[in-house]
């Protein structure tokens, strides 16, 4: 026998089980509300200027035009993602959509009256539609789209660091939310589901991964069943995106009170990182700020280069619509830095067997040098500025 359920019934249940969810969550999750207020989107007149932008770059490189697949270049030019389709800029006239097959985006490129030249194809372009296109237009040849889509990318507009800044805002406010509920006996999940549960709290989807303990010695942390104990360090790690514009911060903090290794090894990262964002002026190299960390880490006796006890990975990574984009703070990079480049600072200090220490926060450049979008760890067992 089947029983209807009337609809006002179906709700009061449903709000019933929301309810008893919200209820099971740790407080410091529950009084948090949504920072969904304030959120400007990027514009059409943005967008525009982006175009016409691209355009130029085209033109620069000798590119009749570039072929994009859905992912975060056609969100950054058109603001959508279509799975299945791909977006065609021709240096001149409007650019059109097509499936993602190269049958379909040679026809495309024959009715914009390219069949010859050369055409830009972006860095995660799968080789079967490359060898297609060759096969379907064998007098048209294909180079990275890279100096075009990352030549646009790399200079964040005012706009777009302001999402970013929303971005980072919320982050530090799950953050707090989920450092409040470390308990003696916490598994690494427990945390990072109550860090996740936050970011809903707060109106958005997020992420953090969580360490523990030997395990935050990895830079990506470890699947091993961690409980967390007296003297432990916790390292939280990741973001949330606004509007497709990321955030990425890590803290590492000390749960219990702190050996004095500890300490030192602490204000060591603090010390690295802090000379990281000393060396981030406009018309240096990428790879000066990544030298200055690694030079404070070194000097300490750690190291060289990336051997472990030290610094096992670059020092930062560029910032936007993805978690890790163009440009890289890292030995060989001479890219100089500019006006509106985003960069994430966060030199490690790795020792297997004991721990690790990453403090991460994401910075812009001005014409004056660094703002970060975060505030930096005062203390060991402060994570907030």
């Amino acid at each position: 026998m089947q029983t209807k359920l009337h609809r006002r019934a179906f709700l009061a249940a449903c709000a019933s089980l929301a309810g008893a969810q919200n209820a099971a969550l740790p407080e410091p999750v529950r009084a948090l509300q949504p920072m969904t207020a304030g959120v400007v989107p990027i514009t059409d007149a943005e967008r525009a200027a982006r175009l016409e932008k691209a355009r130029r770059l085209l033109r620069d490189n000798r590119l009749a035009a570039m072929v994009l697949p859905a992912g975060s270049n056609m969100l950054y030019f058109t603001g959508k993602r279509l799975p299945g389709q791909s977006w065609i800029l021709p240096v001149t006239g409007e650019p059109v959509w097509s499936a993602s097959d190269a049958p379909a985006i040679a026809r495309a490129l024959r009715d914009l009256k390219i069949a010859a030249g050369a055409i830009g194809l972006e860095e995660q372009t799968p080789f079967a539609l490359f060898a297609g296109l060759g096969q379907e237009l064998p007098a048209l040849s294909c180079a990275s789209a890279t100096p075009v889509t990352a030549g646009c990318r790399m200079i964040k507009s005012s706009a777009e660091i302001a999402l970013m800044q929303h971005a980072n805002d919320v982050t530090i406010a799950a953050y707090k939310a989920g450092l409040a509920t470390l308990r003696e006996g916490m598994t690494q999940g427990e945390l990072s589901a109550n860090i996740g549960a936050a970011y809903r709290a707060l109106g958005y989807s997020g992420y953090a991964s969580a360490s523990f303990g030997k395990s935050t010695a990895f830079p990506h942390g470890s699947i091993v069943p961690q409980q967390l104990k007296e003297g432990d360090f916790v390292m939280i790690d990741d973001g949330c995106s606004v509007e497709g514009y990321q955030s990425d911060i890590t803290r590492t903090v000390i749960f219990g009170k702190p050996t004095q290794r500890q300490r030192d090894i602490w204000a060591l990262e603090r010390r690295a990182q802090d000379a990281a964002l000393a060396a981030a002026k406009v018309g240096a190299p990428c790879e000066a700020v990544d030298a200055a960390a690694r030079n404070v880490i070194t000097a300490a006796g750690f190291g060289p280069g990336y051997k472990v006890p030290g610094l096992p990975h670059r020092t930062g990574h560029g910032i936007g619509l993805d978690g890790h984009e163009w440009t890289y703070l890292v030995k060989g990079n001479r890219t100089p830095l500019a006006p509106g480049m985003c960069f994430s600072d966060e030199p490690t200090i790795a020792i297997y067997g004991e721990f690790g220490i990453r403090l991460e926060d994401c910075f812009y450049m001005t014409e004056n040098g660094p703002r970060t979008f975060s505030k930096q760890s005062p203390a060991i067992d402060q994570p907030f500025g």
